[in-house]
Parts: structure tokens; C-alpha cells; sequence
């Protein structure tokens, strides 16, 4: 660890967005999910979610190269159970989906808590699913296909909403819990002593300015 790989950890936390995320609903294809991973650290999203029967979602070494590091999938086994996780953390729910009704995906205001629900390109978003959101929106497109790849559109709508955020000041500051802020900063930046201080049941040590762990210091 150098003084300068902590400060770009700590600047990467510190832009985290924790009112934004994406809802995966049977989004299973390794690169598909590698790719909508790497859009969400891209925009400051630490964790996405991911709906459906079956194995858990997993960020693979050779797919996401890395990213499984700094962005987590929590996975769900049902959309009812997904939509009350985002519901109780005060989330709204938009799903991209093929609809008449359809909104332009550019009229969302994004600076508001959001889950963008996208699915697989062949089924699309469950029945289940759009049952419970708060909006379609579709991403308009004037040649011959009807849709694009499903991590494509993802990114489309998470830089969306960062050009929202960034005009909003969203970035400025950190809006992570002082808690939460600091947990992820000493898991992240000394990944193997967290793990062993989880397995002894201790608690993390306070980190210095320079990254290092303060001795005799645990923290709050």
C-alpha cells in the first residue's frame, strides 16, 4: 500500500452513490455481467443486485478483470424480494423495456434514489417484475434492431444519471454513512487483514492519513 493508491481508493469511496444502482433480472451471461459491473464502478455504484432462481450472479477474474473487487452483486430470489430490498432502502424502480408507453430514458431524473431494472435481451424484464416498477423507459433507436446488447443500454442510462449527479453535486462530498465509509475503506484497501481480523472477530484499526493501520487503535 503507497500513500498514493490510498488517496485514489479513498477518492473512489468518497464519490460512491449509494441511492443509485442497478437491478439485474436474469442476467446470467459472465460477460454481460462483467460489463454492467464495470459501468457501475464506472459511475460511483458499489453494489448491484441481481433477481432470479438458481446460482448466484458471480464476478469472475477472467470476465470482470478485477472489478469483483470493488463492485458487489447481491442477489435476490424473487423479483417481490428484490423490489422490498430496494423499496426499503427508499428506491424507486425504472425498468428498460420495449413498451408503447415507454418513456425516453433521458426524461428520468436521476438525482432522485434509483434502480435501473434491466433484462436479458432474448425474455427481457419478467412479468413479475414490471408488475412492481415506477416507470418504463426505452432508449430510442433509429436504424433496424429493436434493442441493443443489455450491458450497452445499462451504461447508456448510468451515465445518464452521472451527468445528472455531476451537474448536481453529487460527487463533491462523500455521501456514504461515516460507518460504512470507513469499513469499506479498510476492506478495500487491505483486503487480507479485513478477512482475518472478520475470521478473529475483531474490529478494524483505525488508518492512518498515509493508509497505514494505527496500532493500539481500533476503530469506532
Amino acid at each position: 500500500m503507497t500513500p498514493e493508491r490510498f488517496a485514489r481508493i479513498r477518492r473512489v469511496i468518497d464519490r460512491r452513490q449509494p441511492d443509485l444502482t442497478v437491478l439485474m433480472d436474469g442476467v446470467h451471461k459472465p460477460h454481460n455481467l462483467a460489463a454492467i459491473a464495470r459501468s457501475c464502478d464506472a459511475v460511483g455504484v458499489g453494489e448491484l443486485h441481481a433477481v432470479g432462481p438458481g446460482a448466484r450472479p458471480r464476478l469472475t477474474q477472467k470476465a470482470a478483470g478485477g472489478v469483483g473487487r470493488w463492485v458487489s452483486v447481491r442477489h435476490h430470489r424473487g423479483a417481490v424480494e428484490a423490489v422490498n430490498h430496494l423499496r426499503s432502502a427508499g428506491l424507486r424502480i425504472f425498468a428498460a423495456h420495449v413498451d408503447p408507453q415507454a418513456h425516453d430514458f433521458r426524461e428520468i431524473d436521476y438525482t432522485r434514489p434509483t434502480a435501473i431494472a434491466v433484462g436479458a435481451e432474448l425474455e427481457g424484464i419478467s412479468a413479475s417484475l414490471l408488475e412492481h416498477v415506477d416507470g418504463i423507459v426505452h432508449i430510442p433507436l433509429l436504424g433496424m434492431v429493436e434493442s441493443l446488447n443489455v450491458s450497452v443500454a445499462t451504461a447508456l442510462m448510468l451515465f445518464e444519471a452521472q451527468r445528472q449527479r455531476l451537474a448536481a453535486g453529487f460527487y463533491d462530498k462523500p455521501r456514504l454513512p461515516p460507518d460504512v465509509r470507513d469499513r469499506l475503506l479498510f476492506e478495500l484497501a487491505w483486503p487480507r487483514l479485513a478477512a482475518a481480523l472478520r475470521r478473529a472477530g475483531r474490529p478494524y484499526p483505525r488508518l492512518g492519513d498515509d493508509g497505514f493501520p494505527r496500532r493500539g487503535e481500533p476503530k469506532r
